[in-house]
């Protein structure tokens, strides 16, 4: 039996010819991640474990987003402990204020990852770059921590889960609806501990920042990692972008799937995931009656480019409605930089949003957009669990950068129109 892509990064970077679903290896690191709240932890068990050093500065990227710029002395004092630890080990990938931005964009952006990668992170929505056709996970601080020191890590190797991907999306959806109908259909548990693998005719009509978005989410359905096949629009992204020389994995014909989805892409309308599981989806056309306080643009799912613009194709020359908070939230400085050539800050000012800095801000209810009791927000974020911006009672409905404009013109859940 043949070796899915994931099963065949795993094989590589253990030094094996070949691995099977179940099996435990130790694997080298490409590339160790980590954040302004999960590298502090790393670093003290680092010291604690006995290290004095790292294994690679270049291999080593920790990003400051999460509560940067600063909100209160406890985060000021987590950034001081990444600044001295990048300082003292020379880590060449340390992103501040200035030049941070939400870290599963700011990597892909750099090159700082690439194809045939294997990437840990401690954030679990390091499954993103596998858009890039890597395999990367997130795990826990302490793992974060042995593979800063020794660029190992070992790993169960998981079974896989092939989505089988034909035609083209309406123009008022995104790689955001189909991950959203993915995830309702299998549910949050669905993929848990498994490969996402995303096949066929279909992935040619996806763009890197659909891909980039849709394994950011796969976590959101249990799953290890989600993977792409490099294609053409890969190769292009990547071309004079990353760091060491792209490494294309292919699945064999024979590889094993636990199970296999056909998605017809054109079939998709845009979908909702309502409070309080990602699994919660119903199409946004059903949810009319929902009416909500605070719209956010913006997160490592939905922060790039193309979320920037389709927000614009909406908003512009338009009035956010009375009574609704809009925030929009560019995922990097080089994204925000370019909204702010081609006119788009101003328009959504125009409109009547507020435009933060790059961070992840209010999609972990940490500053820039806490909701109070009883208030209802559409975001663009990854999960909508109880209290995960603000109040306990108050709610998150997770929707495309399409929905998400279209509900703050209106005030209530409104289905875009198509473009």
């Amino acid at each position: 039996m043949g070796m899915t892509m994931t099963q065949k990064i795993l094989a590589a970077h253990a030094g094996l010819d070949k691995v099977v679903a179940g099996q435990l290896i130790n694997a080298k690191l490409d590339i160790i991640l980590g954040n302004d709240i999960t590298t502090p932890v790393a670093i003290n068990e680092f010291k604690k474990a006995g290290f004095d050093s790292v294994f690679d500065k270049d291999r080593i990227a920790i990003v400051l987003d999460h509560f940067v710029p600063n909100k209160d002395i406890k985060a000021a004092e987590q950034s001081k402990t990444c600044r001295n630890f990048a300082c003292e080990h020379c880590v060449s990938h340390f992103y501040d204020v200035g030049k941070m931005g939400i870290e599963h964009a700011l990597l892909p952006e750099q090159g700082v990852v690439t194809a045939g990668d294997c990437i840990i992170g401690a954030d679990s929505h390091t499954c993103t770059y596998g858009a890039l056709g890597a395999f990367s996970t997130g795990v826990g601080s302490t793992d974060m921590a042995a593979g800063m020191a020794t660029g190992m890590a070992w790993f169960k190797v998981p079974s896989a889960i092939k989505f089988n991907l034909t035609g083209k999306l309406k123009s008022n959806c995104s790689g955001k609806d189909l991950i959203l109908y993915i995830i309702g259909k299998i549910g949050v548990d669905g993929a848990l501990y498994r490969s996402m693998e995303f096949v066929g005719d279909g992935v040619k009509n996806l763009s890197m920042d659909d891909r980039l978005c849709i394994c950011n989410m796969a976590i959101e359905a249990g799953a290890k990692n989600g993977i792409f096949p490099v294609d053409e629009i890969t190769l292009d992204y990547m071309k004079d972008r990353c760091e060491r020389k792209p490494v294309i994995y292919e699945a064999d014909i024979d590889a094993e799937y636990d199970e296999t989805y056909d998605i017809d892409l054109s079939t998709l309308e845009p979908i909702v995931a309502c409070p309080h599981l990602p699994e919660n989806t119903k199409p946004a056309k059903d949810l009319s009656n929902i009416k909500i306080d605070q719209v956010v643009i913006g997160s490592c799912t939905n922060g790039r480019m193309e979320d920037m613009q389709a927000a614009y194709s909406i908003l512009k020359g338009n009035k956010i409605a009375d009574n609704v908070r809009c925030i929009i939230i560019p995922a990097t400085m080089q994204i925000y930089k370019k909204c702010i050539e081609n006119g788009y800050i101003s328009a959504f000012i125009d409109a009547g949003a507020v435009v933060s800095t790059p961070t992840c801000g209010p999609c972990l209810g940490g500053y820039m957009g806490i909701l109070a009791e009883g208030e209802k927000c559409i975001a663009t974020t990854n999960r909508n669990f109880v209290g995960r911006m603000g109040h306990v009672k108050s709610e998150v409905y997770l929707a495309s950068p399409y929905t998400a404009a279209a509900s703050a013109l209106t005030g209530y859940i409104t289905m875009p129109k198509e473009i």
